[in-house]
This record gives structure tokens, C-alpha cells and sequence, in this order.
């Protein structure tokens, strides 16, 4: 039956000029249906450059957003609507209209993992590959960062800059503990620890490496361990098998899923082409708004 769905899903993707994204925090079987894997932006990026007439963003509702904001030509399906991103949904523009006031001396940067209508009141966004190198290019001596804590202490202790923490947090990192990577290290003590920054202080000051899910990519392809401790959404492991399949990935807690990423599945993938729902879209005002901040972040080396 998954092998019919799968080839009703190819079908209906040539029909409807489609393609399909997935973050590598998604299902196995939908990463492995996709056109392209990746990081949450990389993924709109590559959506951009493509003649597709549709894009099916398996991914949370802030992923598609992205999307439609580079693509406004294009139609940009989610085919789970309830696929939300709880760190996200934690920074609002009221709040930061008011944190921006006690401090107007400062730079917003807004990491990708935000609102549409926070990237617009935002004076620059950044990934967690590149946040460090945006800090560094704006001139003001003081950022207000949204909307993780844990990404935001991390950058503190990188540079020398004012970070003014917005107190948001992803759930499924936040679950990690000092803890679990103690334990897991005792395990395997040949194994390298590599950790998101998404994590809480005490499991990044634990890890060997502090990276985004790109960057462990490339350390597992590059690095000549043969076996990693990975500090982020299980669903990763999927992709590190496939970039490295001699080596082996160790997720330090069985807590490491991020509900709402495995919220699409392939039956919906494949309703969300039949139909052409649930579309989304941004209000033109705040698309532009938003597409300044990200285009601003694109000019950053």
C-alpha cells in the first residue's frame, strides 16, 4: 500500500508541476519521496530557484511562510496545518515592539525559526550555520535575539556584543540534559559529541562540537570518528545514514522528537496535491518586510 501511495504521490506531483520539500526532522518516508532535503531555509532557497508551480513544504507552518515569501508566484502547500513550530508561536511582535523600545540602541536579529511577522519587524535574520557571522556584520553594539534562549547564550559567549535573550526555547532540544550525554559518553567513549545550539547551556558547554544540522552533516562526512553523539531531533539520523552509512549515530535521549515535524505523513502529502490545500500565504506588507530581513542575511560572508 505505501509503495501505490508513493506513485499516486509521484503522479500527482508531475500533474501538478510540484515538488516536495522536507526538513531533515521529518519521517523517514517522507524524506525519502522528497525533491529536496534539508535545513529549513536552504529548503525555500532551492524552492526559489526551481520552475516548480507548487511547493509541498513537509515542515512546520513557519518553514512554508519562508517559502511563499521568496516564491510569492508560486503556490505553497503545508499539508498538515496544525504543523507548528512552539518556538516560534513564543516570540510575537507586541512583545518585541515593547523590547525594542527599552532598547532602541539595538539590532533585532531574528533567527529563521520565526513568525513572518517577527522577520518583518526584525532588522536582519540569521540560521543557526550563519548566526555568528550575522551578529558580527551588524554595527550595533547591542542585539536583541529571538527567539531561543539556549541559541542566544551560545552567541553571548561568542562574542563581545550586548545579546539581549528573548526567552523562547525549542522543546525538543530543551529536553536534552548534561545528563544524557554524560551517560551516553561513559557508553562510548570513542564517540565525538556534537550538539545544536538549540540545546540548554549545560549540554552545549558538555559537547565537542556546537553546530547546526548542516554542519553535522559535514562533520559526520568529514570527521574521521567513527561514531558521533547527536544532539538534536532524531529524525536526523535518517539523513546522517544516508551522508554516512559506515558510521554510527548515537541520540543520547529517547525524548528527541519534535511531535510536530512527524505530523505530516504521506497520506496527507498525497490529499494536499489531490486538493491543492492547505495553502499558505502572507499578507504582501509583511512579505516584503520579512524578504528585506532574509535578503539582508543572504548578503552576510
Amino acid at each position: 500500500m505505501k509503495s501505490d501511495l508513493r506513485e499516486k504521490i509521484f503522479n500527482l506531483k508531475a500533474t501538478r508541476d510540484a515538488i516536495i520539500l522536507a526538513h531533515y526532522y521529518q519521517r523517514p518516508e517522507i524524506q525519502d519521496i522528497a525533491d529536496f532535503v534539508g535545513d529549513s531555509f536552504a529548503l525555500s532557497q532551492r524552492a526559489a530557484e526551481t520552475r516548480a508551480k507548487v511547493i509541498v513544504f513537509c515542515g512546520v507552518h513557519f518553514m512554508a511562510e519562508s517559502a511563499y515569501i521568496l516564491s510569492p508566484d508560486k503556490t505553497v502547500l503545508l499539508p498538515e496545518p496544525e504543523a507548528g513550530c512552539p518556538m516560534a508561536d513564543m516570540a510575537n511582535v507586541e512583545q518585541l515592539k515593547e523590547l525594542k523600545a527599552k532598547h532602541p540602541d539595538a539590532a533585532v536579529v531574528s533567527y529563521v525559526n520565526t513568525t513572518a511577522q517577527v522577520k518583518a519587524h526584525s532588522d536582519i535574520c540569521c540560521t543557526s550555520a550563519n548566526v555568528l557571522q550575522v551578529v558580527r556584520s551588524v554595527p550595533n553594539k547591542k542585539i536583541i535575539y529571538t527567539p531561543d534562549k539556549n541559541m542566544g547564550h551560545w552567541l553571548s559567549l561568542q562574542t563581545d556584543k550586548e545579546i539581549i535573550i528573548w526567552e523562547g526555547y525549542c522543546y525538543t532540544h530543551e529536553r536534552l540534559k548534561p545528563e544524557n550525554i554524560q551517560k551516553a559518553r561513559t557508553e562510548h567513549p570513542d564517540a565525538v559529541v556534537v550538539v545544536h545550539p538549540e540545546c540548554p547551556p549545560g549540554v552545549v558547554a558538555a559537547a565537542d562540537y556546537v553546530t547546526g544540522t548542516s554542519g553535522m552533516l559535514q562533520l559526520a562526512r568529514e570527521h574521521p570518528a567513527a561514531k558521533f553523539i547527536v544532539g538534536t531531533e532524531s529524525g536526523l539520523g535518517h539523513a546522517l545514514k544516508k551522508t554516512a552509512p559506515q558510521k554510527e549515530f548515537i541520540f543520547p535521549s529517547k525524548h528527541l522528537i519534535c511531535a510536530n515535524m512527524k505530523l505530516n505523513t504521506l497520506d496527507k502529502v498525497c490529499r494536499s496535491l489531490e486538493t491543492l490545500e492547505p495553502i499558505i500565504t502572507v499578507p504582501e506588507e509583511v512579505r516584503i518586510k520579512a524578504r528585506k530581513a532574509l535578503d539582508l542575511m543572504l548578503e552576510v560572508r
